[in-house]
């Protein structure tokens, strides 16, 4: 029996962190009822104790209707049921305490909304949130949440974590279920928890995967791959690698750049199918309409090329793996865009270049953040299909290492 749906809260709730709630990592920050709504398509009132859990807007939610951060979806109907996910969470005690904003039909990589409004970056506050998860980053940023759903067709968990500094799992395709979650058909998108330490990550995972039972691998090999990057952030990477004592081996991924073609192109003939009659309606923002007006060209042939390419960097990648625990490079090539930056190029597709081919391979990939630093960085650990408690247990030793070594705080 599905359980039932919490109250929903028609005002922010008395006393909560969305009246005022202060953090100072890098920046000092004051959070207020204004700055912080646009986290948030609408909080709940969960009425009870519990991990808190914040739940992006393509995930069905019963008795609120799923948008996807779109006017053109605005007077959809309220769901009936839950998405298995949210079931899930609320039979294990879990309160979700609010649906999460997004880049526009979760399709665009820096988060910005002109509709929904952008989620402020909690700990960057000039910088975009990152996209297209970019209210369950924020959420679990600004303490708004234990942890947080995201979706990640093309990165749209990673790259949203790495630009709020968070933690970010794209769990293995096929892993989570994904009924109830839009767009309903693909071959890409996944649905992964968001969380401020790893400790958060594996609970969620366990939540949402009876089976998930985080491993802790007594010397891994970490197979670091050969990446263009700019060089604060491939120093501030090698540096941190080097601290953690951990074994290195240098890996060469041939087909990362034709594999990122190749999930560009399947992504766009997905979320054509999925949400292109919208165009008409004229309530698509420009930015997100573009991307699906260029979308609409992608050819079967072009698809076909791809899904030859997505079975050989497979391949690719799990003959790496046999040399190794797991792979390891940054999350993104570049510090998050400054967010006048991302409004004069609206797409940033270029933040995508090391997430999107592990989307086309189906492995597990998991964005972690590198403390302490002025360069703004993150790590991306990818496993075995299937090995993505491998993959959290060796994040686990990454963070131990880099506290031990470095002298920074643990994340609880």
């Amino acid at each position: 029996m599905v359980a039932a749906a919490p109250k929903l809260a028609t005002q922010p709730v008395e006393g909560s962190a969305c009246e005022i709630f202060s953090i100072k990592p890098r920046h000092s920050l004051i959070w207020s009822a204004e700055t912080a709504v646009n986290i948030f398509i609408k909080r709940l009132d969960p009425g009870r104790a519990g991990a808190r859990v914040a739940v992006k807007d393509t995930i069905d939610f019963a008795g609120l209707p799923t948008a996807a951060g779109s006017r053109a979806l605005a007077d959809a109907k309220p769901a009936t049921r839950h998405a298995l996910v949210v079931h899930r969470l609320l039979e294990s005690g879990c309160v979700i305490v609010g649906k999460t904003n997004l880049h526009e039909l979760a399709f665009g990589a820096t988060g910005i909304n002109d509709w929904t409004g952008t989620p402020l970056n909690p700990h960057y506050p000039d910088r975009v949130p990152g996209g297209s998860s970019s209210g369950s980053a924020a959420a679990v940023a600004a303490g708004e949440a234990d942890f947080a759903l995201g979706t990640d067709t093309g990165g749209s968990i990673r790259v949203p974590a790495a630009c709020c500094g968070v933690y970010g799992l794209k769990p293995t395709f096929g892993r989570i279920s994904r009924a109830g979650v839009a767009p309903a058909a693909t071959t890409l998108d996944c649905v992964g928890p968001l969380a401020a330490s790893v400790h958060w990550l594996s609970r969620a995972m366990e939540i949402l995967d009876p089976h998930f039972s985080i491993e802790s691998p007594r010397t891994p090999v970490l197979g670091v791959v050969t990446v263009d990057v700019i060089p604060d952030i491939a120093t501030v990477v090698a540096r941190t690698l080097a601290a953690s004592c951990l074994s290195l081996r240098t890996v060469v991924l041939p087909g990362m750049k034709e594999a990122f073609s190749a999930g560009l192109a399947i992504i766009n003939a997905e979320t054509w199918a999925a949400f292109g009659p919208l165009i008409t309606t004229g309530l698509v923002g420009e930015d997100v309409a573009q991307r699906l007006r260029s979308a609409s060209t992608t050819t079967a042939d072009q698809v076909v090329d791809a899904e030859v390419v997505r079975a050989r960097f497979q391949d690719e990648v799990d003959a790496a793996l046999e040399q190794c625990d797991v792979l390891v490079l940054p999350t993104l090539p570049v510090e998050p865009p400054l967010l006048s930056e991302a409004r004069a190029n609206r797409s940033s597709v270029n933040l995508t270049a090391l997430v999107r081919p592990f989307n086309l391979s189906g492995h597990p990939a998991l964005s972690m953040p590198i403390p302490g630093d002025r360069t703004i960085a993150s790590i991306q650990l990818v496993g075995r299909r299937g090995a993505d408690a491998l993959v959290c247990g060796v994040a686990v030793l990454l963070v131990d290492a880099i506290t031990s070594t470095q002298g920074f705080p643990k994340p609880s």
